[in-house]
């Protein structure tokens, strides 16, 4: 058996999607199954490190996301016939993916933010990607969604058939993402960076306004008005749609100061930042499966959380809620986690028992059952 494993729009192994595939392949148990790597020249050996053995096979010379889609559609099923693959892997399939294809296809869609809110907000791709992308996954075999929110999101506006998506939520490294000793001391270091602790923590991309990052920096500021804290706010992600917009945002604040972004942070050093952290706000609007939310908790890190699209089936019971729009609500909820300890307490406790429900090892164990099967073997 031969599948092919489209890496494209996986950005390298550095977002939430480069991270999916990275702890896939370290999980694929030797098998009769050939598994070829096929995308950019540079991904060559970005998964060389978990998975060694593989072949890895550059396709489309050009960049660009709209060359990419054209590829998909003109040069994929030619390229499927001719490594004679079984079934085909596309693990960022709500970013691109062929019209058609050959052999049996499964992908995996982690959220539909494209489509998400009106024509000023929505995240567009191109015409082209409106366009093909919902008949694209109509045609896959099996479409695998990451949470039952993003299956629903399927149904309602690619318009899948129910019967055809599965339900298979992300894992936790848990041998990375694990309670930490706290300290007393008052900075933290973390190659390349130096924290000054007490800090509230953001982890997610800098996009506007999708994330909300600024009413989160609105929030900070009534939360240091009426605390009198000394928190820092330290936002960790890099730069993507309208980030200016939000720096500027922060250095209009009055508490400017104490607000920091970090760029892109170094994956293996993320599960230090959480554990350092007095609690990790997520004001998200919209959010596939809720990545963060769960590695903060499984550190032991009180989480305060938007109720918002797929975020309250990640934490369930497990995190403080607030309406997104409101910048007091969310405030206010900042203000109980770090005045409250019984709530701390609880927040943390029932924090590190929700992540126990989600692994890795399972959530590939069940994709791979489901490729085979797509496969027919």
């Amino acid at each position: 058996m031969k599948i092919g494993m489209d890496t494209f729009a996986c950005d390298g192994g550095k977002s939430g999607v480069g991270m999916y595939l990275t702890q896939f392949l370290k999980r694929i148990p030797p098998s009769q199954a050939l598994f070829e790597l096929f995308g950019w020249e540079y991904d060559r050996y970005t998964y060389s490190d978990v998975a060694p053995n593989f072949e890895f096979i550059p396709r489309c010379s050009i960049h660009g996301k709209s060359i990419n889609s054209i590829w998909h559609i003109l040069k994929y099923p030619g390229f499927a016939v001719q490594r004679q693959f079984d079934a085909c892997f596309f693990p960022a399939a709500h970013k691109c993916l062929p019209n058609k294809s050959p052999c049996p296809t499964v992908g995996v869609v982690h959220d539909m933010a494209a489509y998400w809110g009106n024509n000023k907000t929505k995240l567009h791709l191109g015409a082209l990607f409106q366009m093909i992308i919902p008949n694209s996954l109509r045609h896959l075999d099996t479409v695998i969604a990451v949470s039952n929110f993003v299956k629903e999101e399927l149904i309602e506006r690619a318009r899948v058939k129910e019967h055809r998506i599965e339900v298979v939520p992300n894992g936790i490294d848990k041998t990375a993402f694990y309670p930490r000793q706290r300290n007393e001391e008052s900075v933290l270091l973390i190659q390349p960076f130096s924290f000054k602790r007490p800090y509230v923590l953001c982890v997610s991309r800098i996009d506007h306004p999708i994330k909300n990052h600024i009413r989160l920096i609105e929030a900070f500021g009534i939360f240091k008005e009426k605390t009198k804290y000394p928190h820092k706010l330290i936002f960790a992600g890099g730069d993507s749609n309208n980030a200016a917009i939000v720096k500027e945002a922060a250095a209009a604040s009055a508490w400017r100061n104490d607000i920091f972004f970090t760029g892109h942070f170094p994956v293996k050093s993320l599960p230090e930042l959480y554990a350092g952290a007095d609690f990790v706000v997520f004001p998200s609007m919209y959010e596939g499966f809720g990545m963060g939310v769960l590695e903060a908790m499984a550190c032991g890190v009180p989480v305060v959380c938007a109720r918002a699209a797929s975020l309250p089936e990640a934490a369930e019971h497990a995190a403080l809620y607030f309406d997104p729009l409101n910048c007091e609500d969310m405030a206010d909820r900042m203000i109980t986690v770090s005045t409250d300890r019984d709530i701390y307490n609880e927040c943390r406790s029932l924090g590190l028992e929700r992540a126990k429900a989600f692994s890795w090892d399972r959530c590939v164990e069940r994709t791979l059952q489901i490729i085979y099967e797509a496969a027919g073997k």
